[in-house]
């Protein structure tokens, strides 16, 4: 004869309502877990392995070529960091105040340029339809894998046919697009933006660019976010292309001109590591006030409600 298992009543405590399960002591989900200690102290590693770079280039930014040949170094900053940024200043060959003005445009103008096209682009590749659409969208990714290298030579012969050799348009046009960002746009937009808004629009008369100013527009601001900040951060660091293009004259960039300072029969290496310093404030700067936007554009999508 077979018998039936009952489930057991559930655990009730003094006063006769049930007791909260085990699995909801910590606040969240069952699925969730409190972090343990391992996971503080990797964290804190990582911090420290990744700060400790910015640390050093300003310890040594901050002392003299005597103090850097000590053993054991010394890991205290020194003061004689203003002193080092006047001794910077006063390389009239390094044009180091021009040179942190011509990258702050430079920087600025691409990426508000990319912001731009590259959203109005992934918007048309994300939303609408035209003939060759997915093709143009599969030769636009294979472009990315082809190194920016070789096309350096043609790149400089159209760059001197068009008289821009040693001026600033011939490093701030290149990269008025990218394929990177477009991509990432029409990927963006296409999780964000259902198609059914986009046709309600069309239905009230609005039309492609009002749709995509007024709809597409404040909707891809966590997106613009991440890419403005990494276009604007690899326009600032960019070396190699502006040193073919810009060295030998005044309108160079800072990468450019930190380059400057390092050659020579002698290198004075505090002198070059407090340019150094001067030359990531501004990078630090559009962290800090872009740091939630950021956040929030890497962490839309991963987590569902």
């Amino acid at each position: 004869m077979s018998t039936v298992a009952t489930p057991s009543p559930p655990k009730t405590d003094v006063g006769g309502q049930a007791a909260p399960s085990r699995r909801r002591r910590w606040g969240g989900s069952p699925s969730e877990q409190p972090a343990g200690v391992l996971t503080y102290i990797a964290l804190v590693v990582t911090i420290l392995l990744s700060a400790f770079p910015l640390y050093w280039m300003f310890i040594v930014g901050s002392s003299t070529d005597e103090e850097l040949g000590k053993v054991p170094p010394s890991v205290v900053p020194s003061d004689h960091l203003i002193d080092n940024f006047r001794d910077v200043f006063a390389q009239e060959n390094a044009y180091f105040i021009s040179s942190m003005w011509n990258s702050l445009v430079v920087s600025v103008i691409v990426t508000v340029s990319v912001l731009f096209f590259c959203s109005l682009a992934g918007f048309a590749f994300a939303k609408l339809k035209f003939r060759g659409r997915d093709a143009l969208m599969v030769l636009l990714i294979a472009t990315m894998t082809i190194p920016n290298q070789l096309g350096q030579v043609a790149l400089y012969i159209i760059m001197g046919k068009l008289n821009w050799i040693q001026q600033l348009p011939s490093v701030i046009v290149p990269g008025l697009v990218t394929a990177f960002g477009v991509f990432y746009m029409r990927q963006f937009i296409i999780e964000a933006i259902p198609d059914e808004l986009v046709e309600a629009a069309r239905v009230d008369g609005a039309s492609t660019f009002r749709i995509y100013w007024s709809i597409v527009m404040p909707t891809l601001r966590p997106a613009a976010g991440v890419l403005g900040l990494l276009t604007f951060a690899s326009t600032w660091n960019d070396f190699q292309w502006p040193f073919i293009v810009l060295f030998g004259s005044e309108n160079i960039t800072v990468q450019v001109s930190l380059s400057t300072l390092a050659s020579g029969q002698i290198i004075i290496f505090s002198r070059m590591m407090a340019g150094a310093v001067l030359a990531t404030i501004p990078l630090l700067v559009v962290f800090f006030l872009a740091g939630k936007q950021i956040v929030a554009g890497i962490m839309e999508g991963a987590v569902k409600s």
